[in-house]
């Protein structure tokens, strides 16, 4: 637009001074003037490009490098690799058109309009996004894991750069919004060896405690996939009205937690039974056999 508004400006006056010239003729004596204001400004725009071009190639096979380098997650590598390359084109564009002669103050509104435009429409997604960014780079948690994320359960099956996708003990997909997974407490199974497995039995009073706790430790030992090393623990833990509560605590790794869970009420339940220990039923005080 400058430079039609400039080539206007210098026709006219040629044209004012003399009037005796052909057009033609006008119009050519105004290219030199043109060419000398802004043949320098526009070489110097296209070498600026054209070397900042060869910078950012090689700046691209840099930051590939240093991500390899540093581990970060394949998931994320090229989409960091993306912004920071389109973000350097970008600049140097910018100032390309800055030293051709462009005034940028306009554009810089209206790319700043458009930028806060995109933001506030995409608010909620552009968070999971950042969500997303964090839980790659920081990693607490990966694919494999077992966790618990706002109640769900499972392992980890996917981290995408929008959600995590976990695949419950029940067979179901939950798919996360990496927002609420990074907001909430994240309870990451698969940090240590192993897992502690809470059970829980009752006790009529007038049982020995020392008694019981040897036919439920026993049990568990027989359990498939119990660990010997912690050792389960039996404890008391609180006095109810019809029996004792008593705390049961296995071992396992965490792939067996379900295993270890149901196989170990299903052999305590079958030791009581064969050892004749009652419980207090809750339909009243009276004590009755367990079923086998």
């Amino acid at each position: 637009m400058k430079f039609l508004l400039l080539f206007q400006d210098v026709v006219t006056e040629t044209l004012k001074n003399d009037a005796k010239l052909s057009l033609k003729d006008k119009i050519m004596a105004t290219v030199p003037d043109i060419a000398m204001t802004y043949a320098p400004k526009l070489i110097g725009a296209i070498l600026v490009v054209w070397i900042g071009l060869k910078i950012i190639n090689k700046i691209e096979k840099m930051v590939a490098l240093a991500f390899e380098k540093a581990g970060l997650n394949e998931s994320i590598r090229p989409f960091l690799s993306s912004l920071i390359i389109v973000s350097l084109k970008v600049f140097l564009l910018l100032s390309a058109a800055g030293i051709a002669g462009f005034k940028l103050d306009s554009l810089a509104a209206v790319l700043a309009g458009a930028v806060f435009a995109i933001g506030m429409a995409l608010q909620g997604s552009l968070g999971n996004l950042a969500a997303g960014i964090m839980i790659l780079i920081f990693k607490p948690y990966k694919v494999g894991d077992i966790v618990d994320i706002k109640g769900e359960v499972g392992k980890i099956v996917e981290v995408q750069i929008f959600n995590t996708v976990v695949k419950t003990f029940d067979n179901k997909l939950s798919i996360i919004p990496n927002g609420l997974a990074i907001g909430d407490i994240i309870v990451n199974m698969s940090e240590k060896d192993y897992v502690r497995v809470d059970l829980n039995v009752y006790m009529p009073y007038e049982e020995d405690f020392d008694y019981v706790a040897g036919i439920i430790t026993d049990a568990l030992r027989i359990t498939p996939k119990v660990l010997k090393d912690p050792a389960p623990f039996v404890g008391i833990e609180a006095w109810e009205s019809h029996s004792i509560l008593l705390s049961v605590r296995p071992h396992c790794h965490i792939e067996d937690y379900w295993d270890v869970y149901y196989e170990s009420y299903r052999n305590v339940t079958k030791a009581m039974a064969k050892n004749n220990i009652k419980v207090a039923y809750s339909e009243g005080v009276e004590l009755g056999k367990i079923g086998k």
